[in-house]
């Protein structure tokens, strides 16, 4: 049976929304929403107390809605179950990660077969006994929802902090932990983001803590063994369009206050070994100036985009003297090299940059002044670097990849400039490197602009356009996606498909242009690119026109809903993922927690009739039509802050009303989860078996699966 010939056979059997008109306006223009009963009046104790707080209207609602989702999916539960274990044996499950050494001990993660969470663990690095300081699985007995974040060690490695949250809402509670008793200490840090810094001389932490609209605005200071509500106030964001994050420089001296939107930064710094010292301003924030800062000896190194050093330099100051003003350039702006991250070591300077979409780690050595590079050679590949816990060191840490090459990860000796394979991930059920094929080509859109697409497909695959695609995009806040080993496309590539990444405006894979590019009123740059790629497989023939399967997340999954809208005939399927597709509604909302914040990245429909008529013109919820739309499954998370549960309710409840074909509608609503999906390593492949079922189904690919 075709694919097409599948779908038309589903009646129109799935729940109906009531509709419910609201009626407002904005700028002299109204906008009707027949489906805003769905934001619950109480979101923010959704967030915190899950789904018994829902109003029971809007429960019963996505209750129903599950419920159909099962039911129509209930014959791929078979195919679900064999992707699920399929996808497993492809995880070492005892893995761990490599040691890293810090001071007397190396640390380290590792899974126990059959578990879910990681255990953290050290060693002394003069040889002893494994330590468990830390069992996710213990810990978590009992949760529907469990999700660690910020496990930091004390720089005396006398406790440990840790942060949980178990609600998916990521509203983290932070606990510390003494580590000769292996005990809990009695005071825990609540309603926080989950990261914790330490003080040189590990008697206090610092933390920032979330207002009750989920926004990181103030920095606190916690002394070991007080209560809470006894924390001193360090620093407090008043512009709700600023977000605080925490950080500490490489030498562990300074703690650094990062407060930021998607355009312009402020950071502060505080002596880590002065308990009792306030924060310090580097530079004043400057509409459109970002900058971020570490530290070494007593000098600043700072990474911006400071005079129109569009794809970033680096510049040094006195720690005593930090202003601008006494800003010296160290690693002059060069146009078209996109510098991504910096690190600080004793004898050392390093940082990422991209170049021709491809990245490459720089090291420059403080005494001589010269400066060499770790790069590849591959068509694509995907390089991180994780450096090192220790300042006085010589050896960074950096992990590389490709669509074909599993992860390796390396120990690099700036000094000798030798590179010492530490890991290579194990693929338990087989992996041929021989026989996938990767490829970086380049499609042509609607402005000429050249759009990087990185394929992958097993080397029998036939390329006369009877393969099925899955087509992989994000395009948004300048965050690139890499060309990077994933076993669980292999379950697709295996079964035939052409699994592809198009690298669309609104990311950096070519520079900050091609962020800026894709942002505010340029945003429909990103779903042409997205449909100039999907065309230019077609053309080539490594897919057909009908047999793409979409699939974006967040901000990718309002390029879904946006690219469905625009043209779907070029897909037979859409998957949406958290998808953010009510974004004129959210962005008038600005009690919601990343509105403000999200403003310079989209534009301010509040303030602007012009950026309320550019939203709206591309909005996927308010350019839902009359028309023929491909199978559409969306996921989404009850207690997701990021991007709420109503958006993909309302945007499907809105398909079923306007749209004229009889193509398969799903909505997934997680009742015990948020932005992220699933805690668990296993229960998040279940998750995955369930969309690539999908995928296999509206392409007509089950009776081979």
């Amino acid at each position: 049976m075709s694919a097409k010939a599948s779908q038309a056979a589903y009646p129109s059997l799935a729940p109906k929304a009531d509709n419910r008109p609201v009626i407002r306006t904005f700028h002299d223009i109204k906008l009707s929403d027949n489906y805003a009963w769905l934001r619950a009046d109480n979101w923010q104790e959704v967030m915190q107390k899950g789904k018994d707080v829902l109003p029971a209207d809007i429960r019963d609602y996505l209750e129903a809605e599950n419920a159909y989702t099962s039911k129509e999916l209930a014959h791929t539960e078979k195919l679900q179950a064999d992707l699920f274990e399929e996808m497993k044996a492809r995880i070492k499950e005892d893995d761990s990660s490599v040691p890293s050494p810090d001071g007397a001990f190396a640390y380290q993660s590792r899974y126990i077969k059959g578990g879910q969470y990681p255990l953290l663990v050290r060693t002394p690095r003069d040889g002893g006994e494994e330590e468990i300081l830390l069992d996710g699985n213990k810990e978590s007995e009992g949760q529907a929802f469990f999700r660690l974040a910020g496990m930091s060690h004390s720089p005396d490695h006398s406790m440990l902090a840790w942060a949980v949250d178990v609600k998916g809402s990521e509203y983290y509670e932070i606990h510390i932990r003494d580590l000769t008793s292996g005990k809990d200490h009695h005071e825990s840090l609540v309603e926080t983001t989950g990261s914790a810094v330490w003080s040189a001389d590990s008697s206090h932490l610092y933390y920032t803590w979330l207002d009750d609209n989920h926004r990181p605005c103030k920095v606190f200071r916690h002394k070991l063994g007080q209560d809470q509500k006894d924390d001193e106030l360090i620093h407090e964001e008043t512009d709700p369009g600023f977000f605080v994050g925490l950080g500490k420089s490489q030498s562990g001296n300074h703690i650094i206050i990062d407060c930021h939107d998607h355009e312009t930064s402020e950071c502060y710094l505080i002596d880590a070994r002065d308990d009792q010292a306030k924060p310090k301003l580097i530079s004043a924030r400057e509409s459109g100036i970002e900058y971020s800062v570490d530290e070494g000896l007593g000098l600043l190194y700072i990474l911006t985009n400071a005079d129109g050093a569009e794809d970033f330099k680096l510049v040094t100051a006195p720690v005593m003297a930090p202003g601008r003003k006494n800003w010296v350039d160290l690693v002059p702006h060069q146009a078209g090299t996109l510098l991504l991250s910096h690190g600080i070591y004793r004898d050392y300077l390093t940082w990422m940059e991209r170049a021709e979409g491809l990245p490459r780690i720089q090291i420059k050595n403080l005494t001589s002044g010269a400066v060499h590079s770790i790069a590849f050679d591959e068509e694509a590949y995907a390089l991180g670097l994780s450096g090192s816990l220790e300042f006085d060191t010589s050896v960074i840490r950096f992990s590389y990849s490709s669509m074909t090459t599993p992860s390796r990860i390396y120990d690099y000796d700036m000094s000798s400039r030798s590179r010492t394979l530490r890991k290579e991930q194990e693929v338990p059920s087989g992996h041929v490197i021989e026989d996938y094929v990767t490829r970086r080509l380049h499609a042509t859109s609607h402005d000429g602009e050249q759009v990087p697409i990185t394929l992958l497909y097993r080397k029998d695959t036939p390329l006369d356009g009877s393969a099925p695609c899955l087509l992989y995009g994000y395009g948004s806040y300048g965050i690139s996606i890499p060309a990077s080993f994933s076993t669980n496309a292999l379950s697709l590539v295996d079964r035939g498909f052409v699994y592809a990444i198009a690298h669309i405006r609104g990311g950096k894979e070519k520079g900050f242009a091609w962020y800026k590019n894709g942002k505010k009123g340029l945003k429909p740059n990103t779903f042409k690119d997205f449909i100039a790629a999907g065309n230019y497989l077609v053309e080539n023939n490594f897919t057909s026109r009908g047999n793409i399967v979409a699939e974006g997340g967040s901000a990718g999954g309002m390029l879904m809903g946006a690219v469905a809208n625009m043209d779907p005939g070029l897909f037979c399927g859409i998957l949406a993922l958290v998808p953010f597709v009510d974004v004129l509604n959210t962005m008038l909302d600005e009690s919601l927690p990343l509105t403000p914040p999200e403003w310079p990245e989209w534009g301010n429909p509040i303030a602007s009739k012009e950026d309320y008529q550019s939203i709206e013109a591309y909005s996927p919820y308010d350019r839902v039509s009359v028309q023929h739309y491909p199978a559409i499954l969306a996921v989404g998370g009850l207690t997701d802050p990021r991007v709420t549960y109503w958006e993909p309710a309302k945007w499907v409840a809105k398909l079923r009303e306007k749209k004229l074909d009889q193509n398969l509608l799903l909505l997934k609503i997680n009742m015990d989860s948020g932005h992220a999906g699933a805690s668990g390593r296993f229960d998040r492949l279940k998750e995955t078996a369930l969309e690539w079922a999908f995928a296999l189904k509206v392409t007509g690919k089950l009776d081979k699966a």
